[in-house]
């Protein structure tokens, strides 16, 4: 989803969290491009979304953030530029069942005042990442279903006071989609591996020396897990222009690479969130080729 957004919380512009605002974006304009109906979908869409959710402040955070926000939308499935399930790009090859595209995404900056164990560090800035990511349909197991595979790699930049290069992320993803669960609901499920190299890892659990405390001792990260996670997403159109969906992600860290670090605080971490996306309108011409890495068989 493009990320051209205004946030809100209690009507005031604010800084806001990276994981739960990135998760938003992505499972709204997921919401939208798994469509119960198997006709064509349009090539774009423009319209408002508006939930609230409940995350970690990060992978092994045990603060958390509770935010409600609003914030508008646009999708476009071009034939080579998209702009849908959480970022922008533009797609290289498409078959069936691959697709290579090459793409961006972006999220927004959180104050170390918000997170009790980095008061005092650095703010996290604003992450942008950009890179090449495989999509892979593996198999349909039933007519609406389809089990599929994604494969990005991406560099991380942090926009803060400059623009800062802090690393490359990995993360192979697994999912499982039905068009039609029951009574018109889509169902997705994903299982994913968060990995990150030492510049990445550092930059969120390292310490450096003149950020250490007698209860925050210095730390350097290294390269490896950051988490692993599975998720569930449910959605449903209550009339042509109005949508729900309700999400839920359970992140595990007992095999992160920086357990010892003294911003690593728990192994596991729960997120929980509801939203409603309203379309105020869409084009007459539909995409050429439906939602992407292969269609939902018929």
């Amino acid at each position: 989803m493009l990320r051209f957004l205004i946030v809100y919380w209690h009507g005031n512009m604010m800084k806001t969290r990276l994981n739960w605002v990135c998760a938003f974006l992505t499972l709204a304009s997921m919401s939208l491009s798994a469509q119960a109906q198997p006709a064509a979908l349009p090539l774009w869409e423009l319209g408002v979304f508006a939930g609230s959710a409940s995350t970690p402040a990060y992978p092994g955070s045990s603060d958390r953030a509770v935010r409600t926000l609003a914030l508008p939308f646009f999708i476009y499935r071009g034939d080579v530029f998209r702009a849908e399930r959480g970022s922008v790009g533009a797609r290289v090859f498409r078959s069936d069942d691959i697709e290579l595209d090459v793409g961006f995404s972006a999220s927004l900056p959180a104050s170390s005042d918000d997170v009790s164990v980095r008061k005092g560090m650095p703010d996290l800035g604003t992450l942008l990442e950009f890179g090449p990511r495989l999509k892979m349909t593996l198999a349909r197991p039933s007519p609406g279903s389809r089990l599929l595979l994604e494969l990005p790699v991406r560099a991380v930049l942090e926009v803060n006071n400059g623009v800062r290069r802090q690393g490359f992320a990995v993360e192979p993803e697994l999912g499982y989609e039905v068009r039609d669960a029951g009574a018109g609901w889509s169902l997705s499920t994903t299982a994913s591996l968060f990995f990150g190299d030492a510049d990445l890892n550092r930059y969120f659990y390292g310490v450096s020396a003149p950020f250490a405390t007698a209860a925050r001792p210095a730390y350097e990260a290294r390269a490896g897990l950051i988490t692993a996670r599975l998720g569930v997403t449910t959605a449903k159109s209550l009339t042509p222009d109005l949508r729900v969906f309700v999400f839920a992600r359970h992140d595990l860290q007992d095999g992160s690479a920086n357990k010892d670090s003294p911003l690593f605080q728990q192994t596991t971490g729960t997120s929980l969130g509801l939203g409603l996306t309203w379309t105020v309108g869409r084009s007459s011409q539909k995409a050429a080729n439906g939602t992407g890495s292969g269609k939902l068989a018929n």
